[in-house]
């Protein structure tokens, strides 16, 4: 009996192991079609070809490929697994499949911060120069937490509370936006519009080496907690009898989330439904254990936003098409279908 037990686990173990070599195959092949995909067209060989030697191809193939698009194809793998493992960790602190980092007013902060630098000029760190509305929209991330863990600390950090006052600074935030959008001139509501939407055309390699410096140094922070993280899906009074201090885990990551989102968002912009696919899609395949739900949910979403790049190239060949539009195309009749599937269940 214990046999037939330990060879099944072993198989769920393989399933889920072969689940991340699928998936990890198909980002770097999204990665490749991404770069390939725009109004030059390059066969998927150019440029794996070019970013493998580039001495040995044409200087226009590389400027094209070095310059310009692989910036903005690595922004959407690291872009996209941030957001995708800032979902799952909010998902699994507040116990709900539906929550994201927009439902905690981080990423309507990031985009008030950005829309206030857009309409004013103001910074919350003088002389930021061209980077003001990445620098804004990163510190009024930071903001927002603040508010969350301020709360949360005075109400032992329960989720109840995390989730209402979130909630309440992403309508807050959103109201402020659209105040600053009414009194915005129309160039700068072109802009703060633009940007609201998402769109990796202001990549470079520096704020790609910032985002996946972030992205490295947050995801072993709670990896490290995987466990803990795994038992608070029990409910918070089962993984206090664990020797869990559910409220300080609530907040490191929290902290981290955060962290995420703002390095994410402050670059590109807001982009939705990354922090909701990807997690929901890497559940159904693995279950709550974070040692796999974490890894499965960067890749997922990595291959989202990749995927959605592709398309909104497709879509828009000559001009630029914004990635939030794209992800909304995508992640709308994937959560139709899932309240379709679960029509008797209840979140």
């Amino acid at each position: 009996m214990k046999s037939a037990n330990r060879e099944t686990y072993n198989a769920i173990i393989k399933q889920k192991y072969l689940y991340f070599i699928y998936f990890a195959i198909a980002v770097f092949l999204a990665f490749l079609t991404d770069i390939a995909v725009g109004s030059s067209s390059l066969s998927i060989y150019d440029v794996f070809s070019t970013i493998i030697s580039p001495h040995l191809n044409d200087p226009n193939t590389n400027v094209i490929v070095w310059d310009f698009r692989l910036p903005k194809a690595l922004m959407a793998i690291i872009v996209g697994a941030s957001l995708a493992v800032a979902g799952a960790e909010v998902q699994t602190i507040l116990d709900n499949p539906l929550a994201s980092p927009y439902t905690l007013g981080i990423s309507a902060a990031a985009g008030f911060g950005a829309a206030l630098a857009v309409v004013f000029g103001l910074g919350t760190i003088p002389f930021a120069g061209s980077i003001l509305v990445s620098v804004n929209a990163f510190i009024f991330s930071f903001f927002s937490f603040s508010i969350i863990c301020l709360i949360a600390k005075i109400k032992n950090a329960s989720k109840e509370i995390m989730i209402l006052t979130g909630v309440s600074l992403l309508f807050l935030f959103q109201a402020l936006i659209s105040l600053l959008e009414y009194l915005a001139t129309d160039e700068q509501l072109q802009k703060i519009v633009f940007w609201l939407f998402g769109s990796f055309e202001n990549s470079s390699w520096s704020t790609v080496l910032i985002c996946f410096v972030i992205f490295i140094i947050i995801v072993p922070l709670l990896a490290i907690d995987s466990w803990k993280l795994t038992a608070l899906k029990l409910g918070d009074e089962k993984a206090k009898s664990l020797g869990i201090n559910v409220e300080k885990l609530r907040l490191k990551v929290i902290i981290c989330v955060t962290i995420l989102t703002a390095s994410a968002v402050c670059f590109v912009g807001t982009i939705g439904f990354v922090g909701l696919v990807p997690p929901h899609i890497a559940r159904i395949l693995t279950g709550e254990d974070q040692r796999y739900f974490i890894p499965l949910s960067a890749l997922l979403g990595s291959l989202f936003l990749s995927l959605a790049s592709i398309g909104g190239k497709i879509v828009c060949h000559k001009g630029v098409f914004p990635i939030g539009i794209a992800t909304s195309m995508i992640g709308v009749p994937f959560f139709l279908s899932l309240l379709l599937m679960k029509r008797s269940e209840s979140f």
